[in-house]
């Protein structure tokens, strides 16, 4: 029976399929790694409770990730992008948001991690766009120690760019707010938001700026328009300033909305890819990287369906409909939990 108003169910198990496909490591216990990893996906679950339904031990599942995880990642970004390629098939010029998504652990910190020697997260960047009410991936990259900021805008242009597509407008987020990345973007349009203690501007304002980076020298610091608003903050009755540099030249109202209205989205798929992120306790930089791509990957294939179906349909449709993921002994309440939620939200449709 297909119902309807959802996506049929015959795209949503070939989904399930070509995830599996994806995933393609090469040794006897390969199903049972791969099925381990979408599974945990699926359920926002940790791998190595997962493993336990595969007969697989988690350092099974970690020792094929950690010798053959960067060729499987490297696919699965290409997945992402055909994706997002035949949904933008046809759109020659957009408008990008570069965003920073950080991902924290609680445990010994690792070394060589984002620009410390130590620490308890990894940092990931990724250039999105918006279409018809979808955000789409367009390029991705994990910073590793010693990678500037500004090096990994230029690297995610660059893949931008080398898809065909040429960049009406930049937005960018605090973050990224450097000289060197103020340089790179500046042969675009841009909006990037502004720590307001760099600039130091704590009332309404709309007027020119230029940078005094001690770390630059005089000819090497950039001029923009800086634009500072303030909202109330009701609990405590004060104001509080926010501040966005730019070169466009457009009414301050104007340019704030556009900045919202690029970004604002983003945030959401941030939230949206996190959904579909599992939990695990290794600490290796391959691992978490290569369930964060999957996480990303799932929420590209969500976004095809998004408008017909919402996350959590997505999810439980995925789950019910490709069931042999699953090991019925280990599962059962599970299972039959989520089939009476799903169908309460088919009959409530």
């Amino acid at each position: 029976m297909v119902t309807p108003g959802l996506p049929h169910q015959n795209n949503i198990q070939q989904i399930g399929y070509k995830l599996l496909s994806m995933l393609n490591f090469q040794g006897e216990k390969v199903d049972e790694v791969a099925k381990t990893l979408i599974s945990a996906c699926l359920w926002n679950d940790s791998v190595e409770n997962k493993s336990r339904a595969y007969d697989v031990s988690p350092q099974t599942v970690r020792n094929y990730v950690e010798k053959q995880g960067m060729g499987v990642i490297e696919k699965l970004l290409e997945r992402a992008r055909k994706i997002s390629l035949e949904v933008l098939k046809g759109v020659n010029e957009i408008d990008l948001s570069i965003d920073w998504t950080t991902k924290t652990w609680y445990g010994k910190p690792v070394k060589g991690l984002g620009s410390s020697e130590k620490g308890n997260s990894w940092n990931y960047a990724t250039a999105t766009t918006k279409y018809k009410g979808k955000v789409l991936l367009l390029a991705f990259i994990p910073q590793v120690n010693g990678m500037t900021k500004d090096e990994i805008v230029k690297v995610l242009v660059e893949q931008v760019m080398a898809m065909g597509f040429k960049i009406r407008l930049i937005t960018l987020d605090a973050g990224f707010y450097t000289v060197d990345v103020l340089n790179f973007i500046s042969q675009f349009k841009y909006i990037i938001a502004v720590p307001v203690g760099d600039v130091k501007v704590y009332e309404e304002f709309d007027g020119d700026y230029t940078t005094n980076s001690k770390r630059h020298r005089r000819d090497e610091q950039v001029k923009f328009r800086l634009l500072v608003y303030s909202k109330e903050k009701v609990r405590r009755k004060s104001l509080v300033y926010f501040a966005r540099a730019t070169n466009l030249d457009l009414s301050k109202r104007e340019v704030l909305d556009l900045y919202n209205k690029v970004r604002g989205p983003i945030e959401t798929s941030c939230r949206n890819i996190k959904a579909f992120l599992p939990f695990t306790s290794s600490t290796k930089f391959v691992f978490r990287t290569l369930i964060f791509v999957l996480a990303i990957v799932l929420y590209s294939l969500y976004t095809i369906f998004k408008g017909e179906v919402g996350r959590e349909e997505f999810r439980l449709l995925l789950i019910l409909l490709f069931p042999d993921l699953f090991n019925p002994e280990n599962f059962t309440f599970n299972v039959i939990e989520t089939l009476i939620y799903t169908i309460d939200l088919f009959l409530r449709r």
